[in-house]
């Protein structure tokens, strides 16, 4: 029931964000806040190259529970256990670079710039600064105050299957193509063996190993993640070029070497196999549909009457 609940309260946030937000929203307010941002990211990547990654998902798993309103980034309290602390997102990192951003701007421009507006500039910042492409963030997003560990099981889990996927990007107003575009995320980044064991021993009663995955790759996969596993970081790079923004991830589903089941999945569906095969073939073509997806994942649940948070971590 409480999922229900939470799904709908989404859906109804996604149509009064409609025409909310603006591109040039803190022009005459805050004229310099995208450039103190970039600054702060770009120093933060510089000194620790997963960075741009960790920002990316930050935004992601913001988005997905209660719209892109910055929730993710409250702390846990001894009265409530906050989103971040939640199963899904136990493994989400560099919350700091946000807090550097926002105690830089509230020097600058106190009071003005959201949280939930600095973490979709900054990721924004990492796509380009990685090597991909650029796009106008759309702002004016107001800060939640909410943060429930237990709404996490919402996020899609990397066992998704089309179907799966496809609804719960659909329960956020986003598209079949918004999904396969905004999953080529995925071309940055890093997962423990946790999220894709499953994959390489026990998979079926007819399969020792996921049929969809490459042989020879899920021979690697299981030498990195061994049974028992007593390296609690091991794991794979999601692609080759996982610090490089580009569209090699496709090309690797095209060859059955997705790491996760729901990004192989992909290949596999009909629905969605004919965009991953586009993709795989055209990067500029991804490049402007990741852009565009990204503004509509931006669009999610925007609060219009919130308020903005001193420190992100603390509602006001």
């Amino acid at each position: 029931m409480a999922k229900n609940a939470s799904l709908l309260f989404l859906i109804m946030m996604v149509c009064l964000s409609e025409g909310v937000l603006d591109s040039h929203y803190y022009l005459k307010t805050c004229p310099n806040a995208e450039n103190i941002i970039l600054q702060t990211v770009y120093n933060a990547s510089i000194h620790d190259p997963k960075v741009p990654a960790r920002l990316l998902r930050l935004f992601f798993h913001d988005c997905f529970i209660r719209g892109c309103d910055g929730s993710v980034l409250i702390d846990s309290t001894p009265e409530n256990q906050a989103e971040k602390d939640g199963p899904p997102n136990i493994s989400l990192r560099s919350f700091y670079v946000i807090d550097e951003a926002k105690a830089k701007l509230e020097s600058a421009c106190p009071h003005t710039v959201s949280c939930a507006d600095i973490v979709a500039i900054a990721a924004r910042d990492v796509v380009t600064l990685s090597g991909g492409p650029y796009w106008s963030v759309l702002k004016g997003r107001k800060d939640g105050k909410i943060s429930k560990a237990s709404e996490t099981i919402n996020l899609p889990a990397p066992t998704f299957n089309v179907s799966q996927l496809i609804q719960s990007f659909a329960d956020r107003g986003l598209e079949v193509k918004d999904m396969v575009a905004l999953s080529g995320a995925h071309t940055l980044g890093f997962s423990h063996c946790s999220s894709f064991q499953s994959r390489l021993r026990n998979f079926s009663s007819t399969h020792e190993i996921d049929p969809t995955l490459e042989s020879g790759f899920a021979q690697i996969l299981r030498n990195k993640c061994p049974k028992p596993n007593l390296d609690k970081n091991a794991g794979q790079f999601l692609d080759p070029t996982s610090s490089t923004f580009d569209n090699v991830y496709y090309k690797r589903l095209l060859e059955g070497k997705g790491v996760f089941g729901s990004d192989q999945a992909l290949f596999v569906d009909s629905r969605t196999r004919g965009l991953v095969g586009q993709f795989a073939q055209d990067q500029n073509l991804f490049f402007k549909e990741f852009a565009a997806s990204m503004v509509n994942l931006g669009n999610v649940g925007v609060i219009q009457n919130g308020n903005i948070r001193i420190n992100c971590r603390v509602p006001n």
